[in-house]
């Protein structure tokens, strides 16, 4: 499957996911990817490979021995590592194609916005809300 970033500078891509998908409601990770949650599941690193735009990366030690690259360009988080692990933690929404698998869990759920709301009493529309 292939991956990149919004602004398409970096590219990469897997041969398949190793691990679960999870949404992660960490304070951490709502800062960092300015969202209620972020959608990650694992890659063994001999599985990933940069395929363009390496050269763009920028990376941040969010916490101690977790390091979260993204583009330098538009921002976008790909991958993260931990170290001593041998997964790249990879940033779902990043995929160009499906995975073909759906979310299993989700993790720090005691640290969930109280305005996060989804379900049939949401309005929702297939692109923007009428008469916009």
């Amino acid at each position: 499957m292939k991956g990149s970033c919004l602004c398409g500078q970096i590219q990469y891509q897997i041969e398949k996911l190793d691990g679960a998908i999870q949404h992660c409601s960490c304070k951490t990770c709502r800062k960092a990817h300015s969202a209620a949650f972020n959608t990650a599941a694992a890659v063994l690193k001999e599985s990933f490979s940069w395929e363009k735009g390496e050269d763009k990366l920028s990376a941040y030690e969010s916490s101690p021995g977790k390091v979260r690259y993204f583009c330098s360009n538009c921002g976008s988080q790909l991958i993260a590592t931990k170290e001593g692990s041998p997964n790249y933690i990879l940033r779902v929404a990043t995929l160009d194609e499906d995975p073909g698998v759906k979310a299993e869990f989700g993790i720090w759920r005691s640290h969930e916005v109280s305005w996060l709301e989804y379900g049939e009493h949401i309005p929702a529309y297939n692109e923007w809300q009428p008469g916009r």
